[in-house]
């Protein structure tokens, strides 16, 4: 029997979650969606060692739009009423670990969104011309990958497990994917049907999504900055 645990990139997962599911899945059944498709991955010879998801709790802060001055409280937001809701339903998940980091914007705040600034660049759209919809506060996830990491290090090192599913596609998982490999664990790579780092190819044994797979014609959204 082989010991499996499965390690999932929160904002990655519901970035394609949206392309793979659809946009109009609730906290709750977005949850089952995240359950279902983990244990999609195990049959009669592996035996699940536990999930571990990996997010930062929603922006909480006060800040005012920097176009028309107007407050806005991300604590009142649908994000982040969806990210509470959906982290609760986490923890009640059996065998599944929420494992958080935070959010930091000390070198974030508003960003022009790209589509903007190369209007701007272009000479397309005049300063005076920008709305309030034409920034978005960005700030960014602090300590997710580093313990995503260390716990592939730690499952490795103890010998906890014989396999790692790793629901990502980003090269920064390239040291950890490495190490596990060079004691001896079975690596595969979850990407959810999206394109992977050729880095990171290099350095797994294997490459499978179970999620349904999106329309080819329909574009994937702009990325999620946390």
């Amino acid at each position: 029997m082989t010991s499996t645990a499965i390690l999932v990139h929160g904002a990655f997962f519901l970035r394609r979650h949206h392309s793979c599911y659809g946009a109009d899945r609730s906290p709750d059944q977005t949850a089952e969606d995240l359950f279902k498709m983990c244990m999609a991955h195990l049959d009669e010879d592996k035996d699940l060692h536990r999930i571990l998801f990996y997010d930062c709790p929603p922006l909480d802060k006060k800040v005012h739009n920097p176009i028309t001055k107007r407050a806005i409280d991300f604590k009142r937001s649908s994000t982040y009423e969806f990210r509470t809701r959906f982290h609760s339903e986490l923890v009640g998940k059996r065998k599944l670990a929420l494992r958080l980091g935070r959010l930091a914007d000390k070198t974030g705040g508003w960003i022009l969104r790209p589509a903007v600034t190369k209007e701007l660049l272009a000479g397309k759209l005049a300063v005076t011309e920008l709305t309030e919809q034409d920034v978005v506060y960005d700030v960014k996830q602090k300590g997710v990958d580093m313990k995503v990491g260390l716990d592939i290090a730690v499952l490795a090192h103890k010998r906890l497990v014989q396999q790692v599913i790793l629901v990502a596609a980003d090269a920064d998982f390239v040291p950890a994917a490495k190490f596990a490999r060079r004691e001896g664990l079975d690596i595969v790579l979850d990407p959810m049907w999206s394109s992977v780092s050729k880095d990171l190819l290099e350095h797994v044994d294997g490459i499978t999504s179970v999620c349904p797979r999106p329309p080819k014609a329909k574009r994937s959204p702009e990325p999620i900055r946390y």
